[in-house]
């Protein structure tokens, strides 16, 4: 099996990162995990501290030395790791370097630069070691393993999100939606919006109410993301606004389990004929179509964009700048799950998945690949899971007598404070960790999975929004899937896809013709015109069905592995 980044997988270490939260898609263990073994015993002195190097092909934030829960894990477990994350080069270029030299840090997730990676021979095969350490083996189970295996049978990565323990307790929603800001909500009246056509009449009337911020900064109803890869925030959102969940790439039909192309599908028109028209309305961002991922982050973190489409994790900086400020609370970002029209169930917030296509690998150039592994297996034990995910008892949480962990607001504040995290805190974010449950049975597996933490952390803003809408968490703002169909998600295939494969190439081409033309479709002045010229390129250069018919072989594989065929 291939292997590649994955979207979804990509960067959601951000919001772990940045106040603890664990991130993605997630998969359930299906009870094949036995308890994670102790780890490796008598704390020790600084002087006998392995320290380990890593690179992540994301974006993130570099610890401080001497951060405080890095060095009292390491008295634990006698070994640290030094964090290096992407800036400035694309997750291919940052790792094309390293290919070149031959040379790599101790650990790496190499994000969308994995299949080269790993065909460069960069891994060493972690299921030969993984016998001595019960932590590591016993993290998924032997089916899921199995899934995760490359073409040659070894075990190469450990895709690090996602994997729960007992149950899903998530709170937040860390997907894509149509999101918008509460102070919009509360003008409005807190409205019940269930399609496209509200969300954006919503948002109209309040930048008719409200043109500027207080400081007389103008407001901008509706930004867009298009940069790079994260162009989903732009062209994903027709396949959920017919109902359907995150497979990514197609549409799978429940009824014949056939593969559907969502660019050309009505729904698809019809949205992004409304995009055009909140564009000409001056609602959309004039800069949206041009502006890289800093300055979108830049001006989600001021508080003047009233709402987008975006998967939370990809924007969670922008959430961590709003709560810092201190006077924009009323800025938070709530999400909507429309449809195109009313009666459709939506389907916004992914259930469970494990993507097998990125994870964190040893690499060869690791000295001490006993001590690699030594240092993944102590990282998933339960006492330094507490530390990782938590913090430290009495600076970080407090436990009551029932033993439920618990924060003050001088806690909560500092969970949301990035110097504060950098100096303090240490989630290993990219390495292998649970979400769910905690290992003591009691609590959650940080605070934001935490109901009552979670809920009693809130601005007064969110609570009273929440209070509005009859919820306690974001989750419960959107349909949860409780149960996925065996194909699901369908983007771990499409993520895996090379130009060395056909479908890979028809792959790559789409996404280059919806690069160069959704833009301009977006901001033509003759919508008609301009949708039927893409359409026009999209059929004369896109073979869909050489596509289709892969996808629609790999759906059947995977009801066949689901039936045990």
């Amino acid at each position: 099996m291939k292997k590649i980044k994955s979207i979804a997988a990509l960067s959601l270490a951000v919001m772990m990162i940045c106040g603890m939260a664990s991130c993605g898609n997630t998969e359930s263990n299906e009870g094949g995990n036995d308890k994670p073994a102790t780890s490796t015993g008598d704390e020790t002195k600084s002087g006998d501290v392995k320290e380990f190097t890593a690179f992540f092909a994301v974006p993130g934030n570099e610890l401080d030395a001497g951060n405080r829960v890095q060095e009292a894990i390491a008295e634990k477990i006698g070994a640290k790791c030094d964090m290096k994350w992407l800036t400035g080069q694309t997750a291919e270029e940052a790792i094309g370097v390293m290919i070149a030299g031959g040379e790599y840090p101790d650990f790496v997730d190499a994000s969308s630069g994995m299949q080269n990676m790993v065909d460069a021979g960069g891994f060493i095969a972690i299921d030969e070691l993984w016998d001595n350490y019960p932590n590591v083996k016993n993290f998924y189970t032997e089916a899921q393993w199995n899934s995760i295996r490359n073409e040659d049978g070894h075990v190469y990565i450990i895709p690090q999100f996602g994997n729960i323990w007992e149950k899903d307790t998530a709170c937040i929603h860390n997907d894509e939606a149509f999101w918008i800001q509460t102070r919009v909500l509360k003008d409005q009246g807190y409205p019940k919006i269930e399609t496209l056509d509200e969300y954006f009449d919503v948002i109209e009337k309040y930048i008719e109410a409200h043109p500027t911020m207080e400081d007389g900064t103008p407001n901008i109803g509706y930004e867009i993301l298009c940069d790079d890869w994260r162009y989903f925030c732009l062209e994903n959102a027709p396949f959920f606004l017919d109902g359907y969940p995150n497979d990514g790439c197609i549409i799978v039909d429940k009824d014949t389990h056939k593969a559907i192309d969502y660019n050309t599908t009505p729904t698809a028109k019809r949205y992004f004929q409304k995009l055009n028209e909140e564009y000409k309305k001056g609602i959309i961002d004039p800069e949206c179509l041009t502006m890289n991922y800093d300055t979108y982050i830049s001006k989600l973190s001021t508080g003047r964009v009233c709402g987008m489409v975006d998967q939370h994790w990809d924007f969670n900086d922008a959430e961590l700048a709003i709560k810092a400020a201190g006077n924009l609370d009323d800025c938070t970002y709530i999400p909507v799950g429309v449809t195109i029209d009313k009666g459709i169930e939506e389907h916004w917030h992914s259930g469970s998945a494990l993507d097998v296509s990125n994870g964190v690998g040893i690499t060869t150039s690791c000295k001490d690949p006993e001590g690699a592994m030594q240092f993944l297996n102590d990282l998933l034990d339960p006492e330094i899971l507490t530390l990782r995910n938590w913090g430290q008892e009495g600076i970080d949480y407090n436990v009551g007598e029932d033993g439920l962990f618990t924060r003050t607001d001088e806690m909560r504040a500092n969970s949301n404070d990035q110097a504060y995290i950098n100096a303090n805190l240490c989630p290993y974010a990219y390495f292998p960790n649970y979400v769910g449950m905690d290992h003591d049975g009691i609590n959650a597996c940080n605070a934001n999975y935490q109901a009552t933490e979670f809920y009693d952390s809130l601005s007064p803003e969110v609570k009273e929004c929440f209070d509005a809408y009859g919820v306690k968490t974001y989750v419960e703002l959107c349909n949860t899937t409780t149960e996925n169909s065996p194909w699901y998600p369908m983007w771990s295939w499409s993520n895996a896809l090379t130009t060395d494969s056909p479908e890979g190439k028809v792959w790559t081409e789409m996404a280059d013709i919806k690069h160069t033309y959704l833009p301009q479709v977006v901001k033509a002045d003759d919508f008609d015109s301009a949708w039927d010229e893409y359409m026009k390129a999209y059929e004369d250069k896109i073979d869909i069905d050489t596509f289709l018919n892969a996808a629609n072989t790999e759906i059947q594989r995977r009801i066949d592995v689901a039936e045990g065929k």
